[in-house]
């Protein structure tokens, strides 16, 4: 999952999509973990309704769910998405080039 957070996308994965998702599915959530409803998502893993998960975002971060990290088919990371040199990079070339536009009152390139 990668979509922007907000109230829009608040609990955008709950119980219906995960139900919708084929039994060897596995849920990628590097978006923010609002997205999933992990409440729901902790219950079809445990129903071995989806094989499982990966985020680097969660619900209620930095609270991880004990539930979440009990699980073999669940990998969890410290919210590194961005963690790489490019990336990092670029973020910082994206926040000068928001600052500059600030500066010049013309929208910025990607409001928060």
């Amino acid at each position: 999952i990668a979509v922007p957070g907000g109230a829009e996308t608040r609990h955008m994965i709950g119980a219906d999509a995960l139900a919708a998702m084929r039994p060897h599915a596995h849920l990628v959530n590097i978006a923010r973990g609002d997205v999933v409803d992990e409440s729901a998502l902790v219950a079809a893993l445990q129903a071995g309704q989806i094989a499982g998960a990966g985020l680097d975002v969660y619900e209620h971060e930095p609270k991880v769910s004990p539930e979440l990290m009990g699980m073999d088919n669940v990998t969890l990371l410290p919210h590194l998405g961005t963690a790489a040199l490019d990336v990092r990079e670029e973020m910082g070339l994206m926040a000068v080039e928001n600052a500059i536009a600030h500066l010049d009152g013309v929208p910025l390139l990607n409001p928060v």
